[in-house]
C-alpha cells in the first residue's frame, strides 16, 4: 500500500474542501456587496466580534468590509430551529440536501488548480477521462432538487423540482455538446493535458468561442442562477424546492448553489482560459520552487474569481426569463447551434490537417 499517496491525497482533499467552503462563504458576502453597489446601498458593514473594535485601523476596515458576516451567517444557520413540517416524506426530506451538496464537492476532484508543489500534482485525481467524470457527477445534482420538491409534499416545492429537472436536463445536453469541439481540438479528455495544449497553442476560447458562449449560458441554467432561476422564482413559487427547509438543511442547498458556481467557473477556466497558465507563462515555467507553485494556484483562483463576479453581476442586472423562453432558448437555439458548432469544428480540423 502506497501510504505517501494516501496521505498526500487526503491532505489535498482536506485543503481543497476547506478552500472551497471558504470561497462559498465569501462568495455570499461578495454577492451582497456587489448587489449593494449596483443598487447604490452599503451592504453588510456592522457585524464583528466585540474585540475587533480595539484593533486600530484594521478592525474598523474589516467591519465595514463585512469580513465577519459569513461567520455570523454560518453560526445563525447552525442555531436556527430545524423545523420539519407535518406530512413531509422524512427520509427523502433529510436526504435531499446532502444529495444536492455532495456532487458539487466531487466535481472539483479532477480539476487541476495548479502545476506542482514539489513532487505533488495540484489535482486530487488526474483522470484520463476527467471531462466525462465531471459531467457524470454534475448530472447527479438535479436529483437533490427533485427529491426536495417531492419530499416536501407541497405544491410549490413540487413545481420547483419539476422545473429544475426539465431545465437542467435541457441545458446539460447543450453544455455537453459545447465541450465536444474542445475535445476535438485538444485531442484529449484529460484536463491537465488540455491545459498543456493551451499552453502550447493558445487559449481554447480563441479556437472555440461559440463553445464558450454556450457553456457559459448553460452554466447559469445548470446552477439555477438569474436569469434562469425558475426553480426558485420567489414571486411565483415562494422559493421553490427549498421553501419548506430551515436551519442547516436550507444552508446546504445554499452551499450547493455556490459550490456549483465555483465548479462551473473552474471548468471554464480549465477548458477555455488555460487553467493556471498565462500566455507568457506556460508549461515551460513549471513549478520548480514552492513560490512558483503557489503563484500558479493564485493565477487559477484569480481567473475563477473573475467568473464568480460575472455570475453575481448578471444576477443583479438581468430579469428572469419566462419558462417558455427558457425552454425555447435551450432546445430551439442552443441545441442546434451546438450541433452546427461540432460539425463546423470537425470540418475545419479535417481541412487544416489534411
Amino acid at each position: 500500500m502506497d501510504w505517501n499517496f494516501i496521505i498526500f491525497s487526503a491532505v489535498k482533499i482536506a485543503v481543497v474542501i476547506g478552500i472551497l467552503l471558504t470561497m462559498v462563504a465569501y462568495s455570499v458576502l461578495a454577492e451582497r456587496k456587489i448587489a449593494a453597489w449596483i443598487q447604490d446601498r452599503v451592504g453588510p458593514n456592522r457585524c464583528a466580534p466585540p474585540f475587533v473594535k480595539y484593533i486600530p485601523v484594521v478592525g474598523p476596515f474589516l467591519t465595514r468590509l463585512g469580513f465577519f458576516q459569513p461567520l455570523a451567517d454560518g453560526l445563525k444557520s447552525l442555531l436556527k430551529e430545524d423545523f420539519m413540517p407535518a406530512g413531509v416524506r422524512k427520509v427523502y426530506f433529510w436526504l435531499a440536501p446532502a444529495v444536492a451538496m455532495v456532487p458539487a464537492l466531487l466535481a472539483v476532484a479532477v480539476i487541476p488548480f495548479g502545476s506542482q508543489l514539489g513532487a505533488q500534482k495540484m489535482v486530487i485525481a488526474d483522470l484520463n477521462v476527467g471531462i466525462l467524470y465531471t459531467f457524470g457527477i454534475v448530472s447527479l445534482g438535479v436529483y437533490g432538487i427533485v427529491l426536495a420538491g417531492y419530499a416536501a409534499n407541497s405544491k410549490y416545492p413540487m413545481f420547483g423540482g419539476i422545473r429544475s429537472s426539465a431545465q437542467m436536463i435541457s441545458y446539460e445536453i447543450s453544455m455537453g455538446m459545447s465541450v465536444i469541439p474542445v475535445l476535438l481540438i485538444a485531442g484529449n479528455l484529460n484536463l491537465t493535458q488540455i491545459i498543456g495544449w493551451q499552453s502550447a497553442h493558445g487559449w481554447l476560447v480563441l479556437y472555440a468561442p461559440v463553445s464558450f458562449v454556450i457553456f457559459l449560458v448553460a452554466a447559469f441554467a445548470e446552477t439555477n442562477r438569474m436569469p434562469f432561476d425558475l426553480p426558485e422564482a420567489e414571486q411565483e413559487l415562494a422559493g421553490g424546492y427549498n421553501v419548506e427547509y430551515s436551519s442547516m438543511k436550507f444552508a446546504l442547498f445554499f452551499l450547493a448553489e455556490y459550490s456549483n458556481m465555483i465548479a462551473s467557473s473552474a471548468m471554464m477556466v480549465t477548458l477555455f482560459f488555460g487553467g493556471w497558465t498565462l500566455p507568457f507563462w506556460g508549461l515551460d515555467h513549471a513549478a520548480t520552487t514552492l513560490g512558483m507553485g503557489i503563484a500558479h494556484i493564485l493565477v487559477f483562483i484569480a481567473k475563477m474569481l473573475f467568473f464568480m463576479v460575472v455570475f453575481i453581476w448578471v444576477r443583479w442586472m438581468f430579469p428572469r426569463f419566462r419558462y417558455d423562453q427558457l425552454m425555447d432558448l435551450g432546445w430551439r437555439r442552443f441545441l442546434p447551434l451546438a450541433l452546427v458548432n461540432i460539425l463546423v469544428t470537425a470540418i475545419w480540423l479535417w481541412m487544416t490537417t489534411k
